[in-house]
């Protein structure tokens, strides 16, 4: 996922040179289904063949070790290089340029193009497309992350659409190969709701009428002026961070995949997926700085700064305790605020420790949750990949099962019996949790008290 900006820019630049195979090999059961993989390509916009290496037997023959791992492959078919994790785009040019003029001089190249054409959906779902977060607000709106059509829609109680924040273009979908992106710079400006403002927006956070929005396809958090109706960018550079930075200025250097965001006096928590940190940022001050997690990817908990994280996707905020989803171990945990917090796990144990059984504490399995919701005396989780919403209790950590029957679908009804599709997003107000189901384009709400699950209408579009 976080590479495939730079080679659409490298495909598009080099498009009669080079020619990109993907190879998916998944760690998670439900990433093996080839369904599921059709439809992860079609919501990263991936136009290149794409392998399931389902038995890992593509992956075991290059050798491969990290994901992801790039192959070099010269016009002879001989592999004459790789590398592994992610890259910058300037460095990865030289080399292909490089690469090109040796094998041009050898009279080896085939420049005639490569004919592929993918059969993917149309990027129009209805109402939404993939939809990422979902935040209800204090009155009866909700604020969608509507992520694959480039913007967050405000939805009245009734279902109909109030506002739309973004004009459905990407500032990334450029036809030059110049770094972009246009709408980010310069710092300080203001951008109307009709601008072309958000990649892949996800997670946000109401401050009363200003929405922060992570856009994690550009890299960037956004301040959104809702009497105003103005958008500005308030961290990052546009482009994804590659190193591990202890903080500063918040305009001042990129950002790596920001999931989703918490508020609280004056203080934005951030889910910082990419670099498998939490970070946090001082609103006032304008800076911006880690709050949990070295950046190296594991499962160890200790002092906050000392203890190791992987992809953490969802936040919840209960007053000094910042629960977060940690997507790459399937895991619960907590994130304690103040001097001396520490990271403690409430249910998950290891990179490939992942199922679906409910239990208490680290006898529950979850696979790969991506969001986590607040209410009283107990959490919502998102259990993603299971296609489940599951409770845990706070007073004991039992997790349970309330809605979906682990079966992809979009059955509405009783809660045990109906199904989700790789829910991504949750939000819970009044006793009732709104889910956004990501793979379905739907937003739906699970009554708790009835133990029902209804799908939300959408008119007004």
């Amino acid at each position: 996922m976080h590479i495939l900006p730079q080679l659409r820019r490298l495909e598009k630049k080099y498009a009669d040179t080079l020619f990109v195979i993907g190879v998916h090999s998944a760690k998670f059961d439900t990433e093996r289904a080839t369904e599921n993989v059709r439809a992860a390509v079609n919501r990263y916009n991936v136009n290149h063949p794409v392998v399931n290496d389902v038995e890992l037997q593509v992956m075991s023959a290059f050798a491969a070790r990290a994901w992801p791992t790039l192959m070099f492959v010269d016009p002879e078919g001989k592999v004459i290089g790789r590398h592994e994790g992610e890259f910058q785009f300037e460095a990865m040019d030289r080399v292909l340029t490089a690469m090109i003029d040796e094998f041009d001089r050898a009279g080896v190249l085939d420049r005639d193009p490569v004919l592929f054409e993918y059969g993917s959906e149309s990027g129009s779902h209805g109402a939404l497309s993939f939809p990422g977060k979902i935040l209800a607000g204090d009155d009866d709106k909700l604020f969608i992350a509507d992520s694959n059509h480039h913007r967050v829609v405000v939805v009245n109680g009734d279902g109909t659409i109030d506002e739309t924040i973004g004009n459905g273009e990407s500032p990334l979908a450029v036809d030059s190969f110049d770094p972009q992106p246009g709408v980010l710079n310069p710092v300080g400006s203001e951008w109307d709701y009709d601008a072309s403002l958000f990649d892949n927006p996800q997670g946000m956070a109401l401050d009363g009428d200003t929405l922060y929005v992570a856009d994690a396809g550009t890299h960037t958090l956004m301040r959104v002026d809702l009497k105003a109706r103005k958008v500005a960018v308030i961290a990052g550079t546009g482009e994804q961070s590659l190193i591990r930075h202890t903080g500063g200025e918040a305009t001042s250097f990129p950002l790596n995949s920001p999931y989703d965001l918490e508020f609280s006096k004056g203080t934005l928590y951030i889910a910082m997926a990419g670099a498998h940190q939490l970070w946090l940022m001082d609103i006032e001050a304008g800076m911006i700085e880690p709050f949990a997690g070295t950046g190296a990817e594991n499962i160890v908990d200790g002092p906050r700064m000392e203890s190791l994280l992987a992809q953490p996707y969802g936040l919840a905020l209960d007053g000094n305790n910042l629960f977060f989803a940690d997507s790459e171990t399937s895991a619960i945990r907590v994130a304690k605020i103040g001097d001396g917090g520490r990271v403690i796990t409430l249910t998950g144990t290891g990179l490939f420790a992942f199922g679906d059984s409910d239990g208490i504490g680290k006898e529950a399995l979850l696979q790969h949750p991506q969001d986590v919701a607040m209410a009283p005396d107990a959490i919502y989780i998102a259990d993603t990949y299971n296609h489940k919403i599951k409770r845990m209790d706070l007073s004991t950590l039992r997790v349970t099962t309330v809605a979906g029957d682990g079966t992809q679908g979009s059955i509405d009804g009783e809660a045990m019996s109906a199904n989700f599709d790789e829910p991504a997003g949750i939000a819970y107000r009044d006793g009732i949790v709104y889910v956004a189901d990501t793979n379905n384009h739907l937003i739906r709400k699970f009554d708790v008290e009835l133990g029902t699950v209804a799908t939300v209408e959408l008119t007004g579009v």
